[in-house]
């Protein structure tokens, strides 16, 4: 779904901002068109191609613009990592880095309770699907990498030294925090705001 003009300041040039708006909407429409797919029919039982032809697209434009079938639905959350780093390295100095992690993780959650409903149908995909479980897991680990660096800074780490592992360990633990609250707000179907359950998790370990 490329513009067909590459010139600048051709006809049909847009400003760059502009063209990301156009691809992350695609993407988006795409996304919902698999979910619904997925829901009918299951992740498994679903095709590439099926996802595609439902979209209006041809199997390498779908590509083009996702990795793997599992990118469809997880795709988003390769942001969601740079906009955790940028919420958390904008926390106040001299926050505690477990309360700064705590509060970027708001960059999340708002997005979840304003979609609670889709949010609760990707949670249980990923509770039924294996494939999508360990996507999810390896965009977890990205995530890790780019909060690591600022949380070292706030503990006076070196984030190159191998053999500190406070920074890890404290990211980690944050993200399995987020992980359980997920788990838990699945659960009880949306009935407890996941704000509240992560502030649980994560009051747990801060005691």
């Amino acid at each position: 779904m490329a513009s067909s003009s590459t010139t600048p300041g051709g006809a049909g040039s847009r400003p760059p901002a502009l063209r990301d708006r156009m691809r992350q909407a695609m993407r988006a429409e795409v996304a919902e068109v698999a979910i619904r797919l997925f829901a009918e029919q299951g992740f498994d039982g679903t095709t590439v191609d099926r996802i595609a032809a439902e979209a209006g697209l041809s199997r390498a434009s779908l590509f083009r613009h996702f990795g793997t079938k599992e990118d469809i639905v997880l795709g988003h959350l390769e942001g969601y990592g740079h906009a955790l780093a940028e919420a958390l390295a904008a926390r106040p100095e001299g926050e505690p880095p477990w309360t700064a992690l705590r509060r970027a993780f708001d960059v999340i959650i708002r997005d979840e309770e304003e979609s609670p409903e889709r949010t609760l149908r990707l949670l249980r995909m990923l509770c039924e699907t294996p494939s999508l479980r360990a996507r999810h897991w390896e965009k977890q680990l990205h995530w890790q990498t780019l909060l690591v660096p600022e949380v070292s800074r706030r503990l006076g780490v070196d984030p190159a030294d191998a053999q500190d592992p406070r920074a890890h360990a404290l990211v980690g633990a944050a993200l399995a925090c987020l992980d359980a609250a997920g788990a838990a707000w699945l659960a009880c179907d949306g009935a407890t705001p996941v704000s509240v359950l992560l502030d649980r998790a994560m009051e747990t370990l801060a005691a």
